[in-house]
């Protein structure tokens, strides 16, 4: 793919944690959104009730994530059972795909339950798209996850390329995109912005950037006496993060 090719391409996600960070991204002319709650603690399963309302209230393509707890991607069986439940409820109530991501604990690919969570997501008639999320940055090597992934027919990976931010693993994304050579799509997140978007996308050969446009807002009841329900440090530690429209149009502009 050339790069008239790939620009005509570009598609920006923005991590959303609720109903109002979707219409945010909406207004800011995001294409797709990664629909999570909990993102404090790296996104977990949003609700149906949210997810209907997005998809009522906007024309966004909207990916919503599976994950049952925080910490890593090994799960026993009960988990997994919850999170098949999970991820069938969402593309019932209407999600164009699911985020998600089995890893054994060697830190290698779960085979078995991503190519049924795979399989389940493809089972709907009209097309939904199956992402394996950023459990793929902690496997021990990328390159064979890649391999295994495509093997197993997911549709996209979210990486970093291994690094805390996508633009430290430019080499790696870059390799992978190359070894990938159109059989997946490869989706740069964390750390991705209007100023850094472009040079990730130049020095990488990929189209699709995901990002959170953050910014933040005051609850004041959030500390009181002495009990605090902050999980923000200072000094955001009576706020909460929120996608601003704002970023989102900035980042829009700034790629296409």
């Amino acid at each position: 793919m050339n790069k008239q090719e790939r620009d005509n391409k570009i598609i920006v996600e923005v991590c959303t944690g609720s109903y109002d960070d979707c219409i945010a991204a909406s207004k800011g002319k995001a294409d797709r959104v990664e629909l999570n709650s909990a993102l404090s603690v790296g996104g977990l399963t949003p609700t149906e009730a949210v997810l209907k309302r997005v998809k009522k209230d906007t024309d966004l393509c909207v990916i919503c994530m599976v994950r049952d707890r925080a910490a890593g991607f090994c799960y026993p069986e009960s988990e997994k059972e919850i999170m098949f439940e999970q991820a069938k409820a969402l593309l019932d109530a209407g999600a164009d795909g699911l985020a998600f991501g089995f890893l054994n604990a060697n830190g290698e690919i779960d085979r078995d339950s991503t190519k049924e969570m795979i399989d389940l997501i493809h089972s709907y008639q009209s097309k939904r798209e199956a992402v394996f999320h950023r459990a793929f940055d902690v496997t021990p090597d990328m390159e064979k996850a890649l391999e295994v992934l495509i093997e197993l027919g997911a549709d996209r990976i979210l990486t970093s390329g291994g690094k805390a931010k996508a633009e430290q693993g430019i080499e790696m994304i870059a390799r992978l995109n190359q070894l990938a050579d159109g059989r997946i799509e490869l989706l740069a997140g964390s750390g991705v912005n209007a100023l850094n978007a472009n040079k990730i996308m130049d020095e990488t050969g990929i189209y699709q950037v995901h990002s959170s446009c953050k910014d933040y807002l005051t609850d004041p009841t959030t500390e009181g006496n002495d009990v605090t329900y902050a999980y923000l440090p200072a000094p955001h530690s009576s706020e909460y993060d929120v996608v601003s429209m704002e970023k989102v149009k900035e980042l829009v502009e700034a790629v296409k």
